[in-house]
C-alpha cells in the first residue's frame, strides 16, 4: 500500500511539474478579442475588433501573435470590404504580425490564481511596416493550463507609423466624412492554454 502510494504521489509530482514547464501556451480565438476604437467627426467613436488570430509563447519566451486582416468586423459589410481593400491592403498585406520576448520564469513563476503586470516592447509588422511598440499587460494564471492575458491600458497606434495615412483619406472620402482621427486605441483580452 505505501509503495503504491508513493507512485501516485511520484506521478503527480511529475504530471505538475510538465503542468508547470509545459512546452508553451496557445492562443484560444474563441475565447479571445483584439478591439480596436475609431474617432470619425471628431467626436463619434465606434469599436471594432478582428475575428481571427493565432497566438502563442514558446518555452523560451517568445511570442508570436498574427492577426487576420481579412477578419476585421466592425459591424457594417461594406466599411469591413472597405477597409480591407482600402486601408490594410489585404491583398498585399493579409496579416499584422507581434512578436516580443519574455522572461519564461515570469509565468513559470505564477501562482494559480495570480496576477502580474509587465510592460511588453514587442514588434508590431503593420502595412510592410516595422515599428515597436510597448504594451502594458496584466498576465493571471487561471488555472495551471490556462493563462489570461489582458491589456492594461489601450495600446494607441497611430496610421501614420505604418503608411496608413492614404488608406485613411480614402476611408474618409467613401464615407463622406470630414475627418477619421489618425490615433486608434487597441485593446485585447487573450485566452492562453498550455500546449
Amino acid at each position: 500500500m505505501k509503495y503504491l502510494q508513493k507512485t501516485f504521489c511520484l506521478m503527480g509530482l511529475l504530471l505538475a511539474s510538465s503542468i508547470a514547464n509545459a512546452a508553451g501556451w496557445q492562443v484560444d480565438n474563441s475565447q479571445s478579442q483584439l478591439s480596436f476604437v475609431s474617432v470619425k467627426k471628431s467626436s463619434i467613436a465606434e469599436v471594432h475588433h478582428f475575428d481571427w488570430m493565432t497566438g502563442s509563447v514558446n518555452e523560451a519566451g517568445e511570442v508570436a501573435l498574427e492577426v487576420d486582416l481579412t477578419s476585421v468586423n466592425t459591424g457594417i459589410e461594406i466599411r469591413d470590404s472597405r477597409m480591407k481593400e482600402f486601408f490594410f491592403d489585404v491583398g498585399a498585406y493579409p496579416t499584422a504580425d507581434l512578436h516580443a520576448k519574455i522572461d519564461p520564469a515570469f509565468i513559470r513563476e505564477l501562482a494559480v490564481g495570480q496576477s502580474k503586470s509587465l510592460a511588453l516592447d514587442a514588434e508590431l509588422d503593420l502595412h510592410g511596416q516595422k515599428q515597436t511598440v510597448t504594451i502594458p499587460l496584466m498576465v493571471t494564471k487561471v488555472s495551471e493550463k490556462e493563462l489570461l492575458v489582458v491589456s492594461n491600458q489601450p495600446v494607441i497606434l497611430n496610421v501614420a507609423d505604418f503608411d496608413l495615412v492614404k488608406g485613411l483619406e480614402k476611408l474618409r472620402e467613401l464615407a463622406g466624412l470630414p475627418s477619421i482621427s489618425q490615433a486608434v486605441p487597441v485593446s485585447f483580452y487573450l485566452i492562453l492554454n498550455a500546449m
